[in-house]
């Protein structure tokens, strides 16, 4: 009997791979004989370089701004000619110093470090997961460290961070890396909010970076002239279609950025993981799958990792089984989302402290609950 085990990280407490070994093991337990595959995926967000290095990219290191300026470790993935860019990696929440929020300073100049850094390894098709963004900053600082200028209605160029976007008059592209214009760029997102707005970036994200109710505002307005600006260079109408299209608002607008300046085609997050793990062609052959994430809710069903998952092995006729921390979806819900069954780690331990410290335990628990209620019949059958 083949197992395909597909998990995404519990956020915060284990990562896509750490998932994947509790869940082999808990599989195995039930089921000694069985062959699992692993294939840790993500929804192109966090994660997503894991996931690729898991199938066959090159981890490559550099220092490069963090959001606020100070120097950080990270990395891309490099396979081919073909790069993984985390955002997070270089401009994500993690990276602030003491995890201190700064609304109006936080940067993206160092993704656009990471993009160059890519570049320089011979990249020309790279591939941008944005989640965990630190900044709300339009991808202006991005677009800097790529070359571009920024000024205020002195002449004076603008220093980094969103706040700064209050000022700006005027854009100057002519510095960006020539590279740029050879390079396919995806944007990996499933994030539909446009650039500005009720449902843009600085008012629906902003909150979450630190924003007060004025900063929100402040960084909202930034980001609309930024826009303007942009629109001065590249047309008035084409920029403001991109700044109100699904996705521009994206990783505190650097979305924006990429489909207005580098050029990127936004797809569907998961689906893009799923291409580069290969997992359809694991599922070749399989009994069932078992996925999961660290919540499921009905923001699950927007194209999250475990619903992706089970989507793809349905078209395959394939048993899905998740196990995830906490479980908001019901019976009907996670039917429909193409679950043959859900285990929480909080069925098992009603103690969330516990379940966050001994996730790994518990998620092995879960799979092999799952794997002898639905399973071992099948696999004791001649």
């Amino acid at each position: 009997m083949l197992i395909v085990v597909a998990p995404d990280k519990f956020k915060g407490t284990l990562t896509g791979a750490e998932v994947a070994a509790a869940i082999s093991a808990g599989v195995r337990q039930a089921l000694p004989e069985a062959r699992i595959v692993t294939v840790p995926v993500a929804d192109g967000g966090e994660g997503t370089l894991a996931a690729a290095l898991e199938c066959g990219f090159a981890q490559h290191h550099g220092t490069v701004a963090g959001p606020t300026g100070e120097p950080v470790r990270a990395a891309f993935g490099l396979k081919g000619v073909t790069a993984i860019v985390e955002m997070a990696e270089a401009s994500g929440l993690d990276q602030l110093p003491g995890g201190v929020k700064d609304a109006l300073g936080a940067s993206s100049f160092g993704t656009g470090q990471l993009i160059s850094a890519a570049l320089e390894a011979g990249a020309t098709e790279i591939i941008m997961g944005v989640g965990g963004s630190a900044c709300t900053d339009g991808g202006a600082g991005m677009l800097q460290a790529l070359g571009a200028r920024l000024h205020d209605g002195a002449g004076h160029e603008l220093p980094r961070g969103g706040g700064a976007l209050s000022q700006i008059h005027a854009v100057d592209l002519a510095g960006l890396d020539a590279r740029l214009g050879d390079t396919a760029f995806t944007l990996a997102a499933d994030v539909e909010n446009p650039l500005t707005g009720p449902n843009g970036a600085a008012v629906v994200f902003g909150p979450q970076k630190g924003a007060t109710q004025a900063q929100v505002e402040a960084l909202d307005a930034g980001l609309g002239r930024f826009a303007q600006a942009l629109g001065a260079q590249l047309g008035a109408p084409r920029i403001s279609g991109i700044a109100q299209s699904p996705g521009a608002g994206a990783a505190g607008g650097v979305g924006f950025a990429a489909l207005a300046v580098l050029g990127a085609i936004r797809r569907r997050g998961i689906d893009v993981v799923l291409e580069l793990t290969g997992l359809e062609a694991a599922l070749e052959g399989a009994a069932a799958v078992f996925t999961g994430e660290g919540s499921l809710d009905t923001q699950s069903l927007d194209g999250k990792t475990p619903v992706g998952v089970a989507q793809l092995a349905a078209a395959h006729g394939i048993s899905v089984y998740a196990i995830c921390g906490r479980n908001q979806l019901s019976t009907e819900q996670a039917a429909n989302a193409g679950f043959t069954a859900v285990r929480s780690l909080l069925e098992l331990e009603h103690d969330v402290a516990r379940c966050l410290r001994e996730g790994g335990p518990l998620v092995q628990r879960a799979a092999t609950q799952l794997a002898s209620e639905f399973l071992a019949a099948a696999a004791a059958t001649p």
